[in-house]
C-alpha cells in the first residue's frame, strides 16, 4: 500500500518537516516538500546526544535528491535559517513564503549595529537577512499562499491554506516595508521588536489531507492566531502544536475542535523558553491524543522519548497512521 510520510527532523529548538508523497509524475516517483528548516546555528547541534541534526545533513543522510516545494511558514530564525543551506544543496522547484514576491526582490541586507543589539534582535535580523537570500537566491517560482486557497499538490494530497488571511498578509507586508524604510535607529529597533513579537501569528497555516487523513500544520501560530477561523475547519487527525508547545500555543476549546489522534510538539530537550509546557501537554493528553516530540523533552508524565534524529508518521488509506522515532545510526 502506498503511504505518505511526514517526518519531523530533530533540529533541537526549532521546526523542520519533510513530506514525501508517492506520485509517478515526480522525480523518483515521489513528491517532496520541505516545511521550515530549523536553526542554522552551530551551537544548536553541538550536543547531538538526543539526535539533533541540521536539516540539510538529514536530507543528505536520507538520500533525498530533490525538493519539489519548499515552504517558509514565517520569518523566525528557528524555522527559516536552516532552509538556506538545504536550498543551496537542493534548489527547490517552487517556494512558498508569506511576503509579496515584489517586496522580496526589493529587500536589502540589514546591517546589525552593536548599539541596542540583544540576542533576540540578532536572531531576528539574521532571519530577515537569510529570508532575503533564500528568496533572491532561487530561480524557481515564488508563491504567496493565502487563506482560502485549495491546491492539489500531487496525487491524493490536497492542501487547504487556512492562514494568513489577505488582511493579515497585507499588514505583515506593510510592517516590513516600514521597517526597511525606517532611518531613525531608535524607531528602527521599536519596529523590529514589534514585528518580531507579531510574526508568529502571520504564519502559514496548512491543512493537508491524504486519503481521508487530515494533518494540521500551523507554523508558530498561537491560540490568538486562530481567531476568525471556523472551528470545523481545524479538525485534524495529526496536529503539530504551534509555538513549540508554550503556554500560549493552543487553548482547550481549540484542541476540542481539532480533536487530534496524535499531537507533535517541536520543543528542545531543555524546554527552552518554557516550551513543551507541562500544563499544555497534559491538556492535550487529556483530550485523548497521543503525544510525540521532535526532540526529547519530558512528557506530562515525566517520560522522555528515546534519542532520535527524526519522528516519522506514515499515513495510508482509511485513516491508517503510525508514528515512529528514527534512532541515531551507529
Amino acid at each position: 500500500m502506498e503511504e505518505l510520510k511526514l517526518t519531523f527532523v530533530n533540529v533541537g529548538y526549532g521546526e523542520a518537516a519533510l513530506l514525501e508523497c508517492p506520485d509517478p509524475d515526480f522525480p523518483g516517483g515521489t513528491f517532496v516538500m520541505v516545511i521550515d528548516g530549523g536553526s542554522a546555528e552551530a551551537e544548536e547541534y553541538r550536543d547531538s546526544a538526543t539526535g539533533r541534526i541540521p536539516l540539510d545533513q538529514y536530507l543528505s543522510l536520507r538520500g533525498v535528491d530533490h525538493i519539489d516545494l519548499m515552504a517558509a511558514t514565517h520569518v523566525h530564525e528557528d524555522h527559516l535559517c536552516g532552509l538556506l543551506p538545504a536550498a543551496e544543496k537542493l534548489p527547490p522547484a517552487a517556494l512558498w513564503q508569506t511576503l509579496p514576491p515584489e517586496f522580496c526582490r526589493s529587500m536589502r541586507t540589514l546591517d546589525i549595529p552593536a548599539e541596542g543589539l540583544t540576542p533576540s534582535r540578532s536572531k531576528f535580523l539574521r532571519a530577515l537577512n537569510d529570508y532575503r537570500r533564500l528568496c533572491l537566491g532561487q530561480s524557481c517560482p515564488r508563491h504567496r499562499p493565502l487563506a482560502g486557497m485549495e491546491l492539489r499538490l500531487c496525487r491524493d494530497l490536497l492542501v487547504r491554506v487556512l492562514g494568513p488571511s489577505r488582511a493579515q498578509a497585507e499588514k505583515l507586508a506593510s510592517s516590513c516595508r516600514a521597517l526597511y524604510e525606517e532611518a531613525d535607529p531608535s524607531a528602527f529597533w521599536q519596529r523590529l521588536d514589534q514585528l518580531d513579537a507579531a510574526m508568529n501569528n502571520y504564519s502559514l497555516i496548512l491543512l493537508l489531507e491524504y486519503r481521508g487523513t487530515r494533518i494540521l500544520l500551523p507554523g508558530d501560530t498561537n491560540h490568538m492566531g486562530y481567531g476568525g477561523l471556523d472551528p470545523a475547519s481545524l479538525r485534524a487527525d495529526l496536529f503539530k502544536v504551534g509555538h513549540h508547545g508554550q503556554r500560549d500555543g493552543i487553548s482547550a476549546e481549540q484542541i476540542q475542535a481539532i480533536a487530534p489522534r496524535a499531537v507533535v510538539c517541536c520543543a528542545s530537550s531543555d524546554r527552552r523558553y518554557n516550551s513543551a509546557d507541562p500544563a499544555i501537554l497534559q491538556m492535550m493528553a487529556d483530550s485523548g491524543a497521543r503525544l510525540y516530540f521532535s526532540d526529547c523533552p519530558p512528557g506530562p508524565d515525566g517520560a522522555v522519548p528515546p534519542p532520535h534524529q527524526a519522528l516519522t508518521f506514515t499515513v495510508g488509506a482509511g485513516g491508517a497512521m503510525e508514528g515512529t522515532y528514527l534512532s541515531i545510526p551507529d
